[in-house]
């Protein structure tokens, strides 16, 4: 692929660090792109620093606490909290993908990525995003089985079982992830390389392509719904049925302990799932890119760092085993 010449429309959002836009350069080996980020304001970037670094390391520390008390104790070494570990393990990935870039973006001031570089990003973000909406699909159905299936859960999901859920889950998320990787890769671009985004985000690069790439947009949003649709049609079929055993419960108490299991997925399922629609919305409706950005700031770094507080604070198994492992790291 051949690279024209190009330039930047706004210049003057960089350092002077950043050199290589200080002026028009005939670029034939390599592209680059500039990721616009939030704002222009430099007063407002020591602000935005420390708030997606404070984020990151709640999001880190917060799922690595989880993993390691899911590891260090026995009681928890059930379906459900094998699941639990390794969505932990995804959110880590899904929100260092785009964090730390943006976080050196801020501090050097020099807001570009290449082009390899800029499809690795997708890549892993397509892979560990895949990634958490099947585990939620796997996690609903380990639901399903222990309220609808109670007398033989510890049968059906037996330790081969889980093992290949979650391989499974490994597949179908890098197939996800090179699909998209494959089809970005097929783009053309021109001039003014500008991603009005703090990631790279295929929407906005199917925007900056200079070819015709209207067959690339079909392909998008159809391994989107492919890969989005299936999971969400599979939690509901789950939950419909968990709902409809819950009903036939004639006591209140048991009706409340069966539900009390499902909360903290539930939780997780509408918040991951729900920021994600109102993303998907926010930018059809409002055709600005910087709210867009702004938007997919809640799924991308909000979501992966609540997800540990939802099950910690709702599930006593958890606080005890954070508890005993603190007590014995102290």
């Amino acid at each position: 692929m051949t690279i024209r010449m190009f330039h930047f429309s706004n210049p003057h959002v960089f350092s002077k660090r950043c050199l290589c836009y200080a002026e028009p350069q005939n670029l034939t080996g390599a592209l680059e792109f500039l990721l616009l980020g939030f704002s222009d304001h430099l007063e407002l970037q020591p602000l935005t620093l420390s708030l997606f670094l404070a984020m990151y390391l709640v999001t880190v520390l917060g799922n690595l606490l989880i993993i390691l008390a899911v590891g260090s104790d026995s009681h928890l070494h059930t379906p459900m909290y094998f699941f639990l570990s390794i969505l932990s393990m995804a959110d880590i990935g899904f929100t260092s993908t785009t964090v730390p870039k943006v976080i050196w973006d801020i501090q050097t001031h020099c807001r570009v990525i290449s082009y390899a570089g800029c499809l690795i990003q997708l890549s892993f973000f397509y892979f560990f995003g895949c990634l958490d909406s099947v585990l939620l699909t796997v996690m609903a159905y380990d639901r399903f089985v222990a309220i609808c299936h109670p007398l033989h859960y510890t049968v059906i999901m037996n330790p081969r079982l889980c093992g290949r859920l979650v391989l499974v889950s490994f597949l179908i998320s890098l197939l996800d992830s090179q699909l998209h990787f494959l089809i970005i890769s097929q783009l053309s671009f021109c001039t003014k390389v500008e991603i009005p985004h703090f990631f790279c985000d295929p929407p906005q690069l199917l925007k900056l392509a200079c070819n015709d790439n209207s067959t690339n947009k079909i392909l998008v949003y159809f391994i989107g719904a492919i890969f989005g649709g299936i999971p969400v049609s599979g939690i509901f079929f789950s939950y419909y049925k968990v709902v409809s055993s819950i009903l036939r419960v004639p006591s209140s108490g048991g009706k409340y302990k069966a539900f009390s299991t499902c909360g903290s997925h539930l939780s997780v399922v509408c918040l991951f799932y729900g920021t994600g629609l109102g993303v998907y919305l926010s930018s059809t409706v409002s055709h600005s890119p910087r709210m867009s950005a702004e938007a997919s700031v809640v799924y991308a770094v909000v979501t992966p760092m609540l997800n540990p507080f939802i099950y910690s604070l709702r599930n006593r198994d958890i606080k005890r085993a954070m508890q005993r492992l603190l007590s014995r790291t102290a």
